[in-house]
């Protein structure tokens, strides 16, 4: 309880978001970890590791989505999260528009790229899957959240959503703190401001 609550205070202090120390994660059983890294305002942080060494699985640990078997993940006290995970929900027959994505999260259409902006009023399920991705990744980075975790968020982007990503997360996130999973090295290197190898 002692170490719990000292790490609580740590990230009280200053723009200290988030604290994990030791962190293994999994289903039945753990299957992820040990992870260590600690996440302030304005920082990207990439977990970078090979197939299989459990970063998607980590990362969901941090919101909750997975049981943690060992190690710590202090939270700043009201942190918000946002987290967009890999793939989507089959949308067929679901008439919701682009702009109702954005309204349930809450999240701003200012900076929209022109291709996705002019479509908010067209339903989900007649997008692309590349305009699709980019919209569900604005409706987690434009919403009010203090930690953003992306799992993935390059996947079904052609390379102007890839070149578009790459300049928002670099100028505009000084708020938030981001935490994302990429198997696109070239991406990690160019937006990252640190990267935590995660072991196989």
């Amino acid at each position: 309880i002692r170490r719990l609550l000292a790490g609580i205070k740590q990230a009280m202090a200053g723009d200290l978001l988030l604290r994990v120390a030791g962190l293994r994660a999994g289903y039945a059983g753990p299957v992820a970890g040990p992870l260590d890294f600690e996440l302030r305002r304005g920082e990207i942080v990439g977990l970078a590791g090979p197939n299989g060494a459990g970063k998607s699985t980590l990362l969901k640990a941090l919101w909750g989505g997975v049981r943690v078997f060992g190690g710590e993940v202090c939270k700043a006290p009201g942190l918000a999260i946002s987290h967009q995970a890999q793939g989507f929900d089959d949308l067929r027959g679901v008439p919701l528009s682009g702009r109702d994505l954005l309204g349930l999260t809450g999240a701003d259409a200012a900076g929209l790229p022109p291709w996705l902006a002019g479509r908010l009023d067209e339903r989900l399920d007649r997008l692309s899957g590349g305009q699709l991705q980019f919209l569900r990744l604005w409706a987690c980075l434009a919403a009010p959240a203090d930690l953003v975790l992306l799992d993935e968020p390059t996947n079904n982007l052609d390379r102007a959503g890839v070149a578009h990503l790459a300049d928002w997360l670099g100028r505009a996130h000084g708020g938030q703190g981001i935490v994302l999973v990429s198997h696109d090295h070239a991406f990690i290197d160019q937006v990252c401001t640190r990267v935590v190898e995660v072991g196989a």
